[in-house]
């Protein structure tokens, strides 16, 4: 029985991807914002098998090195993003190559997958101490200018500024406008617990989980999960 030759597929095209296919397919253009995060992320992950004996010390320091010139590159404007190389792993991938050849080990026990998530986690981790950061300083202000509203009038035994309270578009019973305010800095404390809900939540490593089944290489994903702040591995 006659059996077919293999195609290949890349046989097929005899150019690359247009403009638009490769606009489409790159995400650098944003998660470049993720380089922090991503190169923690390995330095943690190349310090960890270093520890268990899957690389050499030599092989980490070299590749350490390498990823804190990169980090120094990128916070300076000196490092080129190349789209061709579609995201911020890849491009980082990419220059440590050049610069250590150990490199090619460093996604020895980790995949694409956790790594990004991992990345996403650091990143999302950090924003919200920002954000709830923010969130604090806005009820402190609140709460500042609720006290301006104190005040002293005449005859009438009130130390806080009323207003008319509001139901309906229409006008209710008088409130204190420090009251009103502070009404804002217990709606801002939801926000700001809803946060640290989601933060406790996004505070799990998924670094050395690999894509589908794990690996059976003898990693300890509770070190890079501690290397890395995380509550734990799992």
């Amino acid at each position: 029985m006659a059996t077919s030759k293999p195609i290949s597929r890349s046989g097929r095209f005899k150019t690359g991807p247009s403009e638009e296919v490769r606009a489409y397919s790159e995400s650098v253009s944003f998660d470049w914002r993720l380089y922090r995060q991503d190169i923690a992320g390995s330095i943690a992950h190349a310090t960890m098998l270093a520890k268990t004996g899957i690389i050499t010390r030599r092989e980490r320091d070299q590749i350490v090195h390498g990823l804190k010139q990169i980090e120094v590159e990128i916070t300076e404007g000196r490092f080129h993003w190349n789209p061709d190389l579609e995201d911020v792993h890849m491009n980082v991938e990419a220059a440590l190559t050049a610069k250590v050849a150990a490199a090619a080990k460093l996604h020895t026990a980790r995949s694409r997958n956790d790594q990004v998530a991992t990345d996403m986690r650091l990143w999302v981790r950090d924003e919200i101490a920002i954000v709830n950061a923010r969130i604090r300083g806005l009820q402190c202000a609140i709460v500042d200018l609720a006290e301006r509203t104190r005040m002293q009038l005449p005859h009438s035994g009130l130390r806080f500024l009323p207003i008319p309270g509001y139901t309906h578009l229409q006008r209710a019973q008088p409130i204190l406008a420090a009251h009103h305010l502070l009404a804002y800095v217990e709606m801002l404390e939801r926000d700001f617990e809803r946060f640290l809900d989601c933060r406790r939540r996004t505070n799990v490593s998924p670094l050395g989980s690999g894509a589908i089944a794990g690996t059976s290489l003898p990693i300890d994903r509770s070190f890079t999960a501690k290397a890395l702040g995380f509550s734990r591995d799992r």
